[in-house]
């Protein structure tokens, strides 16, 4: 017979341990605020930097010396003067500039034509740490800083896009403003329009998450189990007919789907025109993606059999935080490119020093400045990442049957 103080000790144990991880996680929470307050003064609110006269121009695709020729337009497209006298433009108005070049050169403006059907792009992998988000991220930023229209999903209850982004989910995104609200099964939902953020990147918004999200998986089975059967309660529609009522405000969606396979991660594949899954090239995560692949595959068949969209313009893999000059991940690329052929990118997202170091103040490498790190550094992660996103992007104008 156990002892009862024992017994009585580990129950205590037990509480002591629950209040131990609230605690901390209310300090954690507040230290995060307290942070974000300090890096972003007085509003706590992001702002994106300006860009130099040689940035704006690459975006939009003149010559520097062809944009200089444009000030003077007025009308709030002129750019600011530093104290040294260079130019320095904000994104809102690159994307004017894009509109008034338009007006003689449509290309100017890259957006979807009448015919072109939007272009859903789902980042999953199951296994976290794989840089996911990290790839939703400037993927979604990327589109944007080029004129394109692009909406952010956070679909990961742990919300780390959103944060990203500007919004610490605890505190700034609360009950019914996530996509759960837009995708429940109860009177409680509501239109998509209505959860819809902007943000500090101008022609970028933002659907957010929090912890919200799980319920949505909570949901599911109990309605699954019921006997009301009609095509209102088919869970893997329903962020697609989300998506669908904003679609005309769109060139590009870009969801940051959850590191597991649950019925969120379900419905947002059957939402999608293409998927982007995101590998380590280690073994352990290359074991772990078989077995993502494997139950994928088992329960789209279901879903397809349902009645679910699984046809895609595109399916790709993206190796991340690869190490240039590490043996046995070359050899790990070289196996995956053997065996997948195109479907593994042939541009990869290098680990770099630079990103990590703009990540510590919840940036990308594209909002971070040249000037705050090494030159050089920073050169490399920004061609990197552009040699990445820019194949991406040639999928999507494929797809659009663009040269």
């Amino acid at each position: 017979m156990a002892n009862p103080k024992t017994i009585r000790q580990q129950e205590e144990a037990s509480w002591a341990m629950d209040q131990i991880i609230a605690g901390d996680a209310a300090a954690l929470s507040a230290q995060l605020q307290a942070l974000r307050e300090k890096l972003f003064p007085p509003e706590a609110k992001k702002q994106l930097r300006r860009f130099t006269s040689g940035e704006a121009a690459k975006l939009i695709g003149v010559t520097d010396s062809y944009l200089r020729h444009l000030d003077g337009l007025g009308r709030g497209l002129d750019p600011e003067k530093t104290s040294g006298g260079r130019r320095a433009y904000t994104l809102e108005q690159i994307h004017a500039l894009r509109q008034h070049l338009a007006k003689s050169k449509a290309s100017y403006l890259p957006k979807r034509l009448a015919n072109d059907h939007l272009q859903v792009v789902a980042v999953t992998n199951f296994k976290g740490g794989s840089g996911k988000t990290t790839t939703a991220a400037h993927l979604a930023q990327y589109f944007a800083l080029r004129g394109y229209r692009v909406l952010a999903v956070d679909l990961d209850p742990q919300a780390s896009l959103s944060a990203l982004f500007g919004y610490q989910p605890e505190f700034d995104v609360s009950e019914n403003e996530t996509l759960y609200g837009a995708i429940r099964y109860d009177d409680a939902k509501r239109p998509l329009s209505e959860i819809v953020r902007a943000t500090y990147f101008a022609g970028l918004d933002l659907v957010p998450g929090n912890l919200e999200l799980h319920e949505f998986e909570h949901d599911t089975p109990r309605i699954l189990a019921g006997s009301a059967k009609s095509a209102d309660n088919l869970f893997f529609a329903r962020v697609g007919d989300a998506i669908r009522s904003v679609e005309q405000r769109y060139d590009i969606v870009v969801i940051d789907c959850p590191p597991q396979l649950g019925f969120l991660t379900l419905s947002a594949l059957c939402a999608a025109t293409s998927v982007l899954i995101t590998v380590h090239p280690q073994m352990l995560d290359i074991a772990s993606m078989n077995q993502f692949l494997a139950m994928t595959a088992d329960l789209l068949t279901v879903v397809r059999e349902a009645g679910g969209n699984l046809e895609y313009d595109w399916v790709r893999y993206l190796l991340t935080r690869y190490e240039p000059n590490d043996g046995p991940q070359a050899q790990i690329v070289a196996f995956l490119r053997n065996l997948f052929a195109e479907r593994v990118l042939t541009a990869m997202m290098v680990k770099s020093t630079a990103v990590s170091d703009a990540g510590l103040s919840k940036q990308t490498i594209y909002e971070a400045g040249r000037e705050t790190m090494h030159r050089q550094t920073y050169d490399r992660a920004v061609e990197a990442m552009d040699d990445v996103n820019r194949e991406i992007e040639t999928l999507v104008k494929q797809a659009w049957r663009r040269a």
